[in-house]
């Protein structure tokens, strides 16, 4: 955690020195401006903190200044991509003008292109803040041997990284679950980071809490509702986060396996977040995979979209999130270099197949810039 607070107020802060650098170029801004726009600087990148704090003490004007501030959030990252993108496009077109084809004019001012960039930005997150509330539905078929059923398929509905919390509240939630009763699924599933906020009593009565909990209870799955652990759960605090997903009809599945009346196994690992004081996870897994009948198709939830190498053809179908495919352009570029299984569905060398979400709801900022949210409709269908 201290390594993540560390890296992010360094990059969260010089994305915000690098914009006032610009902005300042643009404007050509007086000392008095300058102040003023340096405190806000500064008080923006660590206004995260401030709405966690004030979260976790369920202050209620926390949800209203969560709302600037992770717009805010949501507006420094793609101008600060809009700026790196113009200022390399401006050295690129500046060498070009002056020693390839030196017909060109080169007045294009760095001070143009920033205003320039500053207006496309704004448009750009307009954008994405209406693109993080159009839910699609990525539908996959697996046909398998192993799926045994009276009826031509059984369907499982894949839900991850929904992030309920102080800003994905009733309004959305309530448009994912509309596009979860009309799939008719057999089966409901998260793959971890349902949750993204303290879930107390004080929440229950200053914000709903509890409500939104039914909401997800009111799901039908005549197979069962089934989650996995996600890093979020334990950030919002793990006992409060079990809490919630049991009254929302789910059951945890933490390092453990069920076999359900269809023949289906269902195995559910807990984020390395909390396993990481545990012995080794690697361990963990193989043992619980191990155990499985190999004539039983078996599903895997996991958080996060890692495969163990010495895992890969012990099992079936694989359902993660966390990786959000990046949710705001270009991020999903640096995404990759941690997580290289792309969005989507995936076979791998040794015959496995592994689904990850691009999420359902949103961490951080409510946009999403090309990775819009998905609800995932798994149909099982006997070969």
């Amino acid at each position: 955690m201290y390594i993540f607070v560390i890296t992010f107020l360094l990059l969260y802060g010089g994305m915000h020195f690098y914009a006032y650098l610009k902005v300042c170029n643009a404007f050509m801004l007086r000392f008095y401006s300058k102040c003023v726009l340096s405190l806000w600087m500064v008080i923006m990148t660590i206004s995260p903190f401030i709405v966690r704090t004030a979260e976790h003490l369920w202050v209620k004007p926390a949800l209203y200044f969560a709302w600037p501030s992770f717009i805010w959030m949501g507006f420094i990252f793609i101008f600060a991509s809009v700026l790196l993108i113009s200022d390399i496009f401006y050295c690129c077109y500046r060498l070009v003008a002056r020693y390839v084809l030196k017909f060109l004019p080169c007045n294009f001012s760095t001070p143009t292109a920033s205003r320039i960039a500053l207006f496309l930005s704004a448009t750009i997150c307009a954008y994405a803040f209406f693109e993080a509330d159009r839910f699609q539905t990525e539908h996959v078929v697996i046909r398998s041997p192993k799926i045994q059923t009276q009826d031509s398929k059984i369907r499982i509905v894949q839900i991850s990284d929904v992030h309920i919390g102080l800003l994905m509240r009733e309004k959305r939630l309530k448009k994912v679950i509309e596009i979860i009763k009309e799939a008719k699924p057999d089966i409901v599933v998260s793959t971890g980071d349902l949750i993204d906020g303290r879930l107390n009593k004080d929440a229950a009565m200053i914000f709903g809490v509890n409500p939104l909990a039914a909401l997800m209870a009111s799901i039908p799955a005549p197979s069962g509702k089934f989650a996995a652990v996600g890093n979020h759960e334990i950030y919002a605090g793990l006992a409060q986060s079990l809490e919630f997903t049991k009254a929302a009809g789910f059951t945890t599945l933490q390092d453990k396996s069920i076999i359900l009346k269809n023949g289906i196994t269902i195995t559910g690992f807990d984020d390395r977040s909390v396993n990481q004081i545990t012995p080794p996870v690697a361990e963990k897994e193989m043992n619980l995979i191990n155990k499985v009948s190999k004539d039983s198709f078996h599903l895997l939830l996991k958080h996060r979209p890692d495969i163990l190498p010495q895992s890969d053809g012990s099992f079936d179908l694989q359902l993660s999130g966390h990786v959000h495919n990046g949710q705001i352009f270009p991020f999903n570029y640096l995404v990759k270099y941690v997580h290289p299984i792309p969005c989507g569905t995936t076979r791998t060398i040794n015959g496995s197949q592994i689904h990850v979400s691009r999420g359902t709801g949103t961490w951080g900022p409510p946009m999403r810039l090309l990775a819009p949210p998905e609800v995932t409709i798994i149909d099982l269908i006997p070969l």
